[in-house]
């Protein structure tokens, strides 16, 4: 890659990063969602903290996938709206760099501050505390992939107006794979037992979103702002 194309898409990523922290409820509406749904499950399910620590895992993933829906409809909505996705199309940097940056800040504003709260929420679930570090390992690869699958189907929803029912069709079903890696992951090293080859899985599923994604994300953009 160029210098010239490296600052580029350094201060595209700056950009964003501070767009995002002048909107503080992108970052911690995400949050106080996962709060709210984790403080409404042993209510829900009684106070027995042996039941909860058995679901914990499932929980945990089903919460995180449902919070990336909360933010992913929004991901390029700012962009699309003050042209600033036309400008980064005809910049000299390829179209599906720029898109990527939008990504990348979007994954370390939601996915890494979910990640590095995680431990308090594993707390108030009663899992076992070895398995935490396996818990935040695979929301850190698991974050990662639901912002590449809901980039993909923002890209295709931008110009919608009432796009959000659309966008959950389109990417749930791509998530599942995501769901099931990280649930078995942390629901083995829960047990005792090493959940390395489903942390391994995951990490090839954010490998190959990492080299494909990016391209299905530059074409739905430019199919929704050409049409």
């Amino acid at each position: 890659m160029r210098p010239d194309a490296r600052h580029f898409l350094l201060l595209q990523l700056a950009r964003q990063l501070r767009s995002g922290l002048r909107r503080p409820g992108d970052i911690l509406n995400p949050l106080i969602f996962f709060l709210m749904v984790v403080t409404l499950f042993p209510l829900g399910l009684g106070p027995d903290p042996q039941r909860l620590a058995e679901l914990a895992p499932g929980i945990f993933w089903v919460v995180a996938l449902l919070s990336s829906l909360t933010v992913s409809g929004r991901l390029f909505a700012s962009d699309f709206e003050d042209g600033s996705l036309e400008q980064l199309m005809l910049a000299p940097t390829p179209f599906v760099l720029s898109a990527m940056t939008e990504v990348i800040a979007h994954w370390l504003m939601s996915g890494v501050t979910l990640t590095l709260v995680s431990p308090v929420f594993a707390v108030m679930l009663n899992m076992p505390t070895q398995a935490i570090p396996t818990l935040m390992f695979s929301l850190l690869l698991g974050t990662l992939c639901l912002s590449l699958v809901g980039a993909i189907g923002a890209g295709l929803t931008v110009g919608l107006r009432r796009g959000g029912m659309l966008l959950a069709l389109l990417i749930i079903p791509l998530t599942v794979p995501i769901l099931v890696f990280g649930t078995s992951a942390v629901t083995e090293a829960a047990r005792g037992y090493d959940g390395s080859a489903w942390l391994a899985l995951m990490a090839a599923f954010a490998l190959v979103g990492l080299l494909l994604a990016p391209l299905a994300i530059a074409a739905g953009l430019k199919i929704s702002i050409d049409g």
